[in-house]
């Protein structure tokens, strides 16, 4: 962009690059709110922090030194500018400009270094100010902001001023026109610093950035081709080496050098080769073994300074004939995801985007998700790497291309996201053409030519959707893109007519990148629903990926999607768009059954009722029906209604025969005014695998509470989800729950969600988070209350 700093440039995540302070490079600390000191003896890390702010809409004078904050609120970051409840989000609560003030003191130490700023992201655009004088500027939502300080700051008083501009821009991806309702894209983007913020110290001379591309990882000469950005604040006399080492959790296994003459001023690339890589392991999605590359930069023959950057290498392939991870055959599984949460928007820490990826990995026994519609947290795409989930990671951008402007900061898009994340291996292909878009084919010409530039080893692509075969005249050859990928929702379906798929896409890599969502079937799923619909959804996301595990030429598919989301929308109701298998909250709904049943049995056994075992006045009289679904990895089902058998059921393999774990049909209709129990047990060659037992009688409801995280840290940032269920006396849930939840926090935790919670519009079930207080230890308790559950409460240890 024409205004940013000329030294801007990419930072990743503190788990995949550390800057060593022994080697003269130093993080920031927040001392008092409102104010922080910049210190140059903090432990080795780019540290990255949630720290206090002073806050409040934007008025004349207030990012000058001198303007009198004392009236603004204090706040910690990550930071939503307006409060939210779960629902019923209007976007002109946030549709403003904000400020957020910062005062601090510089020691010697980092003045006598270069200093710089990076805000991870910031709806959606941010002009940084320092000491009155603005450094730099621009988008901002999805990608890091970076500027130099060096030279710039005071021993003290310095004062930060950063303004967020929340307000709708055409010309600021992905906006779009404001028709048919303000905010019309498909998903709200609440504004605010949602993202984490760090501040760091280099030398004079230092690595800057670090690509390591594998090359040849299946063959004889397998290596690693690490590609070295040097930045010099002024020309350095050499001699100068740059030494790359690999480790993977021991020893060194291997390293290489290159030597320089000298370094100009400005940035230098050099590349490093690695090889003597048999002792490697590859990374996989069973078995995701990362490994570390550490970039040394010696002046004169002292080390000083070093660049890490955790990695895996591994070999990923997408063909005219499937999907190939490290040369063997994988159908690609998976469900796209919004990152949005309730009551927050995206203002959420590293360890609540983290759980994200264990729910999709470990909960939906997903391989793969697509990052819809736009560049997600770093420390989201962290865990993907450790946990083995592949991603399609995309530029920002839905249904619309806008002028010259907004193309050019499209094509900066593509720059920062490329460079941000390319030594993720979780990341297989880039979207660089925007979402549901056909063209304009010269732009997406140079955003393919510029991916491949800054790195060729993944293919590009991009989701197109609507009529198939115009989509093909207009990309002959996938538009220069290496994977066709298609949101197919091209037949609407009815549980007496399932979806079909278009047959995959001949000559080139075929990905269905949507499917099912809310344009077949239903408009949306709710707990609060009747039950067949929500039955449906898990059938019809099993009738998808059934199709697309019936034809090697299909990639793979990814549905349409993990978790419910906030939209102003057509098919949303009250502000949400209820098409996740997992609702706004985490919290899996009856859709989520059918992924949560395909995994091996060794792993886990499942057994999963596509319906509530409920007979109340929202519910059959008669039951769940003759066509009752129940989603396991069993190989037998046995029912039982008050301990006498009525059915012994097997998987579905003839309606399914592509799936590893079909659904078993059962006949479960029960008389009127018939309450049996109903206990189901599975059964894995022959013997008792799993026993699951279900309540018809109300009278032993309780109030389930449990928190994801038992330690949080107490730096006012950290924050984990409490998750609140209606259950009968066996565990299994009850959707039909009247009333609200009362909360109290007990301890230095802070509570984040709706207090009284209603639990009945939820469908009973709904979550909060618990966020720590910076400085201050000690247990934290959450209390529930509600007049028919009764009550409960559970701790969580901030340190």
């Amino acid at each position: 962009m024409g205004d940013m700093d000329a030294r801007a440039e990419p930072v990743r995540g503190p788990t995949r690059r550390r800057f060593l302070i022994g080697l003269g490079v130093g993080v920031i600390g927040v001392t008092s709110v409102g104010a922080m000191l910049l210190e140059n003896d903090s432990p080795p890390g780019n540290t990255t922090l949630g720290a206090q702010w002073l806050f409040g809409r934007a008025v004349p004078g207030c990012t000058d030194p001198d303007f009198d904050d004392s009236a603004m609120t204090t706040v910690n970051v990550p930071h939503c500018v307006t409060d939210l409840s779960w629902q019923g989000w209007e976007p002109t609560h946030w549709e403003d400009v904000w400020v957020y003030r910062q005062h601090f003191d510089a020691p010697l130490g980092l003045r006598r270094g270069r200093a710089f700023l990076t805000f991870d992201g910031m709806l959606s655009t941010a002009t940084v100010y320092l000491n009155g004088r603005r450094i730099t500027g621009g988008a901002a939502g999805y990608l890091p902001l970076t500027c130099e300080l060096t030279g710039l700051l005071g021993p003290t008083d310095n004062v930060l001023a950063i303004t967020v501009d929340g307000r709708w821009n055409q010309d600021v991806p992905p906006d779009l026109p404001r028709f048919p309702k303000p905010s019309a894209i498909d998903f709200y983007q609440p504004a605010g610093m949602y993202r984490p913020m760090t501040v760091r110290t280099t030398p004079e001379a230092y690595v800057s950035d670090v690509f390591a591309q594998g090359v040849d990882v299946l063959g004889p000469a397998r290596n690693i081709e690490v590609r070295c950005t040097v930045d010099a604040g002024k020309s350095v006399a050499g001699p100068v080496r740059l030494t790359a080492t690999l480790t993977q959790g021991g020893p060194a296994i291997t390293h290489a050098s290159v030597d320089l003459p000298a370094l100009r001023k400005g940035v230098t690339t050099a590349n490093v080769t690695l090889t003597g890589l048999d002792q490697v392991k590859l990374w996989d999605v069973d078995d995701p073994a990362m490994c570390d590359i550490t970039v040394a930069l010696e002046v004169g023959g002292k080390t000083v300074h070093e660049y890490s950057v955790r990695t895996g290498l591994r070999d990923a392939s997408f063909t005219d004939n499937g999907f190939f991870l490290n040369g063997r055959r994988l159908k690609l599984f998976g469900l796209n995801r919004h990152q949005w949460y309730p009551f927050v928007g995206g203002a959420m820490p590293d360890r609540v985007q983290r759980r994200d990826a264990e729910i999709l990995k470990q909960v939906l026994n997903c391989n793969m998700v697509r990052c819809s519609h736009y560049p997600q947290s770093e420390s989201f795409l962290d865990a993907c790497d450790e946990l083995g989930l592949l991603v399609w990671e995309e530029i920002p951008g839905w249904d619309f291309v806008g002028d010259q402007t907004w193309r050019d900061l499209v094509l900066d898009d593509v720059r920062r996201m490329v460079t941000r994340d390319r030594n993720h291996p979780s990341i297989v292909v880039w979207g660089t053409h925007v979402n549901e878009t056909l063209g304009p084919l010269d732009l997406y010409d140079h955003t393919d030519h510029l991916a491949r530039q800054l790195d060729p080893s993944r293919p590009c692509g991009g989701a197109v959707s609507g009529q198939r075969g115009y989509a093909e005249n207009l990309f002959p050859s996938a538009g220069g893109a290496s994977v066709f990928a298609f949101n197919d929702y091209t037949k609407l379906a009815t549980p007496a007519a399932p979806p079909t798929l278009l047959p995959p896409r001949s000559g080139v890599p075929y990905l269905v990148s949507e499917a099912v969502g809310s344009l077949v079937g239903a408009p949306s799923y709710q707990r609060t629903d009747p039950v067949a619909r929500q039955q449906d959804q898990a059938t019809l996301h099993a009738w998808v990926h059934e199709r697309a595990a019936a034809d090697d030429r299909y990639c793979g598919l990814l549905a349409w999607c993990g978790f419910d989301y906030p939209s102003g929308w057509y098919h949303s109701v009250n502000g949400i768009k209820y098409v996740g298998v997992m609702d706004f909250f985490r919290v899996p709904k009856l859709g989520a059954a059918f992924y949560r049943a395909q995994v091996d049995p060794a792993k886990r056994v499942v057994i999963e009722p596509a319906f509530y075992w409920d007979f109340g006045p929202n519910s059959p009289a008669t039951g769940p029906g003759r066509q009752a679904v129940i989603w396991s990895n069993c190989d037998r089902l046995k029912l039982y209604l008050d301990n006498r058998l009525v059915a012994s059921v097997r998987p579905d393999h003839a309606g399914f025969p592509h799936l590893a774990y079909p659904p078993f049909i059962a006949n479960l209709t029960v008389k009127a005014g018939k309450r049996p129990e109903l206990r189901i047990d599975g059964y894995l060659k022959g013997k008792l695998a799993l026993r699951r037992q279900l309540s018809a009688d109300p009278g032993g409801d309780w109030l389930r509470i449990v928190a994801d995280d038992a330690t949080l840290a107490a730096d006012g940032a950290d924050t984990t989800r409490v998750e609140l269920r209606a259950l009968d006396r066996y565990g299994a849930p009850r959707p039909y729950v009247p009333g609200s939840v009362d909360l109290a926090v007990d301890g230095p935790g802070v509570l984040i969600g709706d207090n009284p919670l209603d639990l009945e519009s939820a469908g009973g079930a709904a979550a909060v988070w618990l966020r720590t207080v910076r400085g201050q230890t000690g247990t934290i308790t959450l209390y529930v209350s509600h007049p028919v559950l009764g009550t409960a409460a559970t701790t969580v240890a901030a340190t």
